[in-house]
């Protein structure tokens, strides 16, 4: 599943019309759908609508309000008081309650609701509270990135449209630009020095501003091109005899059509000698011997701490 989707042509539309199954739900809250149910027959917590044929649905007015209840539920509050609350109730309960930083699910539940809403001001507080609790890799790691997967699969269902996923993540560049010009400055060295780009027409610029910060954190030197960069740059780049010891790029989705056999390929014959790595949730086969592809958390904080 990828990261996260976006696509850079898009006309706004409006969100209220989406419908969404009980399946989706389940996968959008973490709740499993036969607690769901459960919920609607024993505390009529829930209405949902049904269609001909009898089976549920939900609009986007229904998700936020599941999104509340599942937040308030998941920070200790008893289901059957829950359901004793008013609908306005939940709402302004779920907007004051603070969640503790280890409740990493409820701060993804919270920032969904404020993305869909394109409630900036709510989206920010919530966001500065995260990383004054958790910091900020932990925060990138087990709620930003699960946010930006989390509203891919809304829109890879339909249900979310890009202009949601662009307003959640350019407040989050925000802070990730803040982040890293908070860090001290790295002087150039020839010991370990990180190019880092995304492929050509792949925009996703969030995961190498991360390993941005990762690195410059443990004091590694970088080379930051930035997103969309295309052959002929990292050519010139090379042609130049920039000192660059390892390349790093990330690609979240094969949309662009990559052929990453080829692309690759390509890339060491760039890159001659030099280790290059990438992070990808792609399936990629045929892996040149110079070439590392980090899956997951643990082989990021590793690349950027080697």
């Amino acid at each position: 599943m990828p990261v996260y989707i976006s696509c850079d042509n898009f006309q706004y539309v409006t969100i209220s019309m989406n419908v969404f199954s009980i399946r989706d739900i389940e996968n959008m809250t973490g709740v499993k759908a036969h607690t769901l149910r459960i919920w609607e027959q024993r505390h009529n917590i829930f209405n949902p609508k049904r269609r001909e044929s009898k089976h549920r649905y939900y609009d986007s007015e229904d998700l936020k309000y599941i999104l509340r209840v599942v937040y308030l539920y998941k920070s200790g509050i008893r289901i059957s008081h829950i359901a004793g609350m008013t609908q306005e109730e939940i709402r302004q309960r779920a907007l004051d309650l603070k969640p503790d930083h280890e409740n990493f699910d409820i701060y993804v539940n919270q920032l969904t609701e404020a993305a869909l809403d394109f409630d900036q001001p709510r989206f920010e507080k919530i966001l500065h509270t995260l990383l004054l609790h958790a910091g900020f890799e932990r925060a990138v790691l087990n709620v930003l990135f699960p946010l930006l997967k989390h509203i891919g699969l809304l829109w890879l269902a339909g249900k979310a449209h890009p202009c949601q996923e662009h307003f959640a993540s350019a407040l989050i560049i925000k802070k990730m630009h803040l982040a890293i010009d908070g860090l001290e400055l790295v002087p150039p060295n020839t010991k370990r020095r990180v190019l880092l780009f995304t492929p050509e027409l792949e925009y996703h610029e969030i995961p190498i501003l991360f390993m941005q910060y990762l690195l410059k954190k443990r004091g590694v030197s970088t080379l930051y091109v930035g997103r969309n960069t295309s052959l002929d740059i990292l050519q010139s780049i090379s042609n130049r005899q920039t000192p660059v010891t390892q390349v790093y790029f990330h690609l979240v989705t094969n949309l662009i059509r990559c052929d990453m056999k080829l692309y690759l390929e390509k890339l060491t014959s760039i890159f001659p000698g030099k280790e290059i790595c990438f992070s990808s949730n792609c399936l990629v086969h045929h892996i040149p011997p110079n070439v590392r592809m980090l899956s997951g958390k643990d082989a990021l904080l590793a690349f950027a701490q080697q």
